[in-house]
């Protein structure tokens, strides 16, 4: 008896314990907000050295207000803001506002036609041409100073991999003196360099497109009467080809890029407070905007903010304008870790994330900085690239122009999002980075 006894006791315990391992392995599908920090093993010391980064940053007035949010195995380890969103009325920031988030946009673009992908409506593969045929299939050679100038066909067609990779060559090299030919001015965009338009658009606009297109449809349509500046694949040029990848994402669909968005990611997400338009009485939950100039703080540009909060909103692109806050992007973030599935709800085929996530998309030589290295939709990590050494060659990370900052790290279960809105800036979130893995690296298995 005692015999059977002992075997039973031996058999509870292994389907304790494996019950207690498909537990702890689980994918989380929300986040744990208050996770119980003595069985993390969170070293205090190490929470109270990142907000002793952070509170620096505002105390020696380098911005005006920075957030950080910071998830192990889904366990919200770090979420805190400091400083003020409004320093002129003295409002101190919150971890629910909003920031402007441009370029970290782009990913959520890339996630959204890849679950047309998903639904076998299109491939990666696939030429451009087959859903958009007007798209240029010559390379601009020569231009000449009375604005034309000479073409050769293609090398080879464009595919949704070179929009993704940004290596379609729309927009690119010699294009832009084409344009400038045309009278067209080679500025910055708003707050760096570019003047300030007279009239506020009804969103945010890619610098140098028509400010008065009220859908995107107008400005792709504009941007495929030039040719391209280098053959598909063969170089990097940043920015434009996420905005063909959103205009196709309506083609295919046949639905707005708004509309699609927020049905196939936001909404199956929770992700309830980002956007790309806000009523006006939103405007108190937004950061707002400043720049650091000559070793001073000062107010930035509203031009953005106002375009999000503008009464006509019809006009979404997808290599910018996305606005919320950081929790939100944190769900994006953790479904990308979890291999495509949070909220209870599956956006992506994991395969079809480690193929946006894993292989590096650009030529040998190109014109991107020395060791860079981007997927589909995300700058990939390298021993090369590496400023901070924590971080695995797994992760993959992207930003936006007002200096929002993710990154999501597969070997390590890490997400980590840095999020201020300023224009002129010193580089902050490298030393941040590297008090957040101090703190998330040190947890228990």
């Amino acid at each position: 008896m005692k015999k059977y006894s002992s075997l039973i006791y031996c058999l509870i315990l292994i389907v304790f314990n494996g019950a207690k391992s498909f537990a702890q392995n689980k994918i989380p599908q929300s986040f744990n907000q208050n996770p119980d920090v003595k069985s993390l093993g969170i070293d205090p010391k190490k929470i109270a050295s990142v907000d002793s980064v952070l509170q620096s940053f505002v105390k020696d007035k380098k911005l005006n207000c920075v957030e950080a949010f910071i998830a192990k195995r889904g366990n919200v380890i770090y979420k805190k803001a400091f400083g003020l969103k409004d320093p002129e009325h003295n409002i101190p920031a919150t971890t629910d506002d909003y920031y402007e988030l441009f370029s970290q946009t782009k990913a959520i673009t890339t996630v959204a036609f890849m679950t047309l992908v998903d639904k076998g409506l299109v491939s990666i593969n696939d030429p451009v041409s087959k859903y958009f045929p007007e798209i240029p299939n010559r390379v601009v050679t020569k231009v000449n100073p009375d604005g034309t100038y000479e073409t050769r066909p293609v090398k080879t067609p464009m595919t949704f991999v070179h929009l993704m990779s940004h290596t379609s060559g729309l927009n690119a090299g010699l294009v832009k003196q084409i344009r400038m030919a045309k009278g067209e001015k080679d500025l910055g965009p708003p707050g760096y360099g570019g003047p300030i338009p007279e009239k506020v658009p009804n969103g945010q606009y890619t610098y140098g497109l028509n400010l008065d297109a009220k859908y995107m449809s107008e400005q792709m349509t504009d941007l495929v009467k030039y040719p391209l500046g280098f053959d598909p694949g063969s170089d990097w040029n940043y920015h434009p080809s996420s905005n063909m990848l959103a205009y196709l994402i309506e083609r295919i669909s046949g639905k707005p890029l708004r509309q699609y968005v927020k049905e196939a990611v936001f909404e199956p997400l929770g992700i309830k407070n980002t956007d790309w338009y806000f009523p006006a009485d939103s405007r108190s939950r937004f950061v707002k905007p400043y720049t650091y100039i000559d070793g001073k703080l000062q107010p930035g540009p509203t031009l953005y903010l106002d375009g999000a909060l503008s009464s006509s909103q019809t006009y979404a692109e997808g290599g910018m304008g996305l606005n919320g806050t950081i929790e939100d992007y944190a769900k994006f973030c953790q479904m990308l870790l979890n291999k495509g599935e949070f909220n209870g709800h599956r956006i992506l085929k994991p395969e079809t994330v480690e193929l946006m996530t894993t292989i590096n998309r650009l030529p040998a030589v190109n014109s991107a900085e020395k060791g860079f290295q981007f997927g589909l939709g995300f700058e990939l990590f390298n021993p090369q690239k590496k400023t901070v050494p924590a971080v695995s060659d797994s992760a993959y990370a992207w930003g936006g122009m007002l200096g929002t900052e993710y990154i999501i790290d597969p070997k390590n279960d890490l997400i980590v999002l840095f999020y201020m809105n300023m224009f002129q800036r010193e580089r902050l979130y490298p030393e941040f980075l590297t008090k957040a893995y101090e703190l998330a690296t040190g947890l228990r298995k």
